[in-house]
């Protein structure tokens, strides 16, 4: 049976053993309660307080059925012992698990459990405890809008947060529009400088040397068709003017992979190259983002993996180039960081795709499939009869 497999089974079944126990609870209080009148002692309180805890911890989980959990049990406990110590502990174990709920659903489903639970404990005080006594019973709805109010501002504070991320990854993925744009701007004015080169060359000669102006001709014809296929797979953005910014040398490609991985083993991690497929030239800015895709991938192993190992495999296939970055990490996403959204943005603008997560067997995976140009420039290369 395959591990990820094993580790389903294993989640599947302890969530039925845990929710099993959990309903246990209310009878296992109501008779520790009902046996405790005369001191609480022996295992049953163990076992009582243990059950107490876990259910409290199931409210992180399911906070509905939990606290209906807790309400039930503690208010059955009541009908066979009504002290005060039981409802303190009622009112205590409820208004965390209406805390819980207002911290993690809209406020028109935690009010409406909020009503409910208050009405359940005010039911009880009056019934079993002190019904002419106005000032007990208001206690506890002090202590539930005090509940509410705390779990329902982090909700807020939590949603402005979520808001603050996406705003931030927005930012982030226009930051990488712009830094493309630039890169795809270096290639098309170095593709137009040789064509320009070609062109005069070819009208100074076309008179005395044919041959010679011809293959300026093909030269053009070749570079032009090379810049029409990254143009048409590449969706962009106007280039703002940033003196400065954009890179003076050349732009990296894959060839540089042994470059990148030596940085990285000076980093402590050490980064297996792997290629595989039938090698063929590809479009620059197919070749810049697949650079650009390992070297995120590679940093984001450095800086969050945890390990000293990873592999990159490049694949060559059929109309596609297909790149892996594997580690076996701790398998967590890259926290709060925006290379993935970086990587994926590079991925959507050659009209291919990335996808990126924990590994079944444990580690993280990068998996880029980027179209190599060969479809379009064949499309392209087909002249009318």
């Amino acid at each position: 049976m395959p591990w990820s497999r094993v580790r389903r089974v294993s989640r599947v079944m302890g969530t039925l053993l845990v929710w099993s126990v959990a309903v246990l609870y209310p009878f296992v209080v109501f008779f520790t309660v009902d046996a405790g009148r005369s001191g609480y002692f022996g295992p049953d309180v163990v076992v009582s307080t243990g059950l107490t805890v876990l259910v409290v911890g199931l409210l992180w989980r399911r906070p509905l059925p939990a606290l209906a959990l807790l309400l039930f049990a503690w208010t059955a406990a009541l009908t066979t012992w009504p002290a005060g110590s039981v409802a303190s502990v009622q009112v205590l174990t409820t208004d965390v698990g209406v805390a819980v709920v207002a911290a993690t659903r809209r406020p028109r489903v935690s009010l409406a459990v909020a009503a409910g639970t208050l009405t359940v404990q005010v039911l009880s005080l009056i019934t079993f405890l002190v019904p002419a006594d106005v000032l007990v019973t208001a206690l506890p709805i002090l202590a539930m809008a005090v509940t509410w109010l705390v779990g329902n501002s982090v909700r807020v504070r939590r949603a402005h947060a979520e808001t603050l991320r996406e705003q931030a990854l927005a930012r982030a993925v226009s930051a990488e529009r712009l830094r493309i744009a630039r890169e795809l701007h270096d290639m098309v004015a170095h593709s137009i400088g040789i064509i320009a080169i070609q062109a005069g060359v070819g009208g100074r000669v076309i008179a005395t040397q044919p041959d010679e102006a011809r293959n300026a001709l093909d030269a053009i014809e070749s570079t032009s068709r090379e810049t029409l296929s990254g143009l048409r797979r590449m969706v962009t953005a106007l280039r703002r003017d940033d003196p400065g910014v954009a890179p003076l040398g050349p732009a990296p490609g894959l060839d540089d992979l042994d470059r990148l991985a030596g940085s990285a083993g000076d980093a402590g991690v050490r980064v297996d190259v792997v290629r595989r497929g039938e090698r063929g030239p590809l479009p620059p800015d197919v070749d810049l983002s697949a650079y650009r895709i390992v070297q995120e991938a590679a940093t984001n192993v450095i800086r969050h993996a945890g390990t000293d190992h990873c592999r990159v495999t490049i694949d060559h296939r059929d109309g596609e180039l297909v790149i892996e970055v594997d580690d076996d990490g701790r398998g967590g996403v890259v926290g709060t960081g925006f290379g993935i959204a970086g990587m994926r943005e590079r991925a959507d603008l050659l009209g291919g795709e990335l996808t990126a997560g924990p590994r079944p067997d444990g580690g993280f995976r990068v998996t880029a499939r980027l179209p190599d140009g060969t479809a379009a420039t064949a499309a392209t290369s087909v002249r009318p009869a």
